[in-house]
C-alpha cells in the first residue's frame, strides 16, 4: 500500500531538486515523485540516479513524473503520468506489471478511464489554485472531492486517490474525510522552515494517530 503523504519535488537545478528531496526524506516523507519538467536528459538522469540512491537509503518509494523511459532506465519504483503524457497502457508495456503507475485526474470520468487502463493510484485535483503547475485544470474544492468520491463508491471503483493542488495543513482533516487515500504536496513542504514538525503533523492527520 502506498504511503499517504507524497512529496512532489521542486527546484530549477539538479542541486535545488536534490536538496529539496533530501530534506523531505530526512524529515519523514516516504513517497517521492521527482518532477523536473524543464531540463535536459542528462540533468534528469543525473538527478534520478541520485534520488534513487537516496530513496533506497531511506527505504522510500521513488516515482518519476512523465519520463517513462528514464524510470525504466534507472529502475525507479514507477511513474506518474499527466492527462497529456504517455498513455497508461503503453507505459505498462514498457515498465511491466510490478511498477507503480499513477495518473492525474480532474473528473470522475478521468478516474474511470484510469481504472480501466490499469492505473495504480490517482492524483485528483487541483484542490485550490496553485502556482506550482501551469495550465491548471478546473478547481475542485472540498465539494468536488466529495462528489467524485461518492460517485466512485457508487460505481465500486477501488483505487487510492491522492488530493493535490494548493493543500495546506489546515485542509488535511476535511479532505481525508471525503475518503481520499492521501495527499500530494510540493510547495507546502519545500517552502516550510520547520519540516520535521510539519511532516509529523501531516502524517498524524493522515494516519489518524500521533507519531512518536
Amino acid at each position: 500500500m502506498l504511503n499517504r503523504l507524497q512529496y512532489i519535488s521542486q527546484g530549477n537545478t539538479v542541486e535545488e531538486q536534490l536538496y529539496n528531496i533530501h530534506e523531505a526524506l530526512d524529515n519523514g516523507c516516504d513517497l517521492v515523485q521527482m518532477r523536473f519538467k524543464t531540463t535536459s536528459q542528462i540533468d534528469a538522469f543525473t538527478l534520478a540516479e541520485a534520488v534513487k540512491t537516496l530513496c533506497e537509503e531511506y527505504l522510500s518509494t521513488f516515482i518519476i513524473n512523465d519520463k517513462v523511459s528514464l524510470a525504466k532506465e534507472i529502475d525507479a519504483d514507477g511513474v506518474h503520468l499527466g492527462l497529456t503524457d504517455m498513455a497508461i497502457p503503453e507505459a505498462r508495456i514498457l515498465l511491466g506489471d510490478s511498477k507503480i503507475i499513477g495518473g492525474t485526474a480532474n473528473t470522475f470520468e478521468d478516474i474511470q478511464n484510469h481504472v480501466k487502463n490499469g492505473c495504480d493510484y490517482v492524483g485528483l485535483g487541483p484542490f485550490r489554485f496553485t502556482k506550482t503547475k501551469d495550465k491548471l485544470s478546473p478547481i475542485l474544492g472540498l465539494e468536488g472531492y466529495q462528489s467524485i468520491l461518492e460517485k466512485m463508491g457508487q460505481a465500486q471503483l477501488n483505487i487510492p486517490v491522492f488530493a493535490i493542488g494548493g493543500i495546506l495543513l489546515e485542509d488535511v482533516e476535511s479532505i481525508i474525510k471525503t475518503g481520499v487515500h492521501g495527499i500530494a504536496v510540493s510547495g507546502l513542504i519545500t517552502e516550510n522552515k520547520y519540516k520535521t514538525k510539519l511532516i509529523k503533523q501531516l502524517n498524524e492527520k493522515l494516519y489518524g494517530y500521533v507519531i512518536v
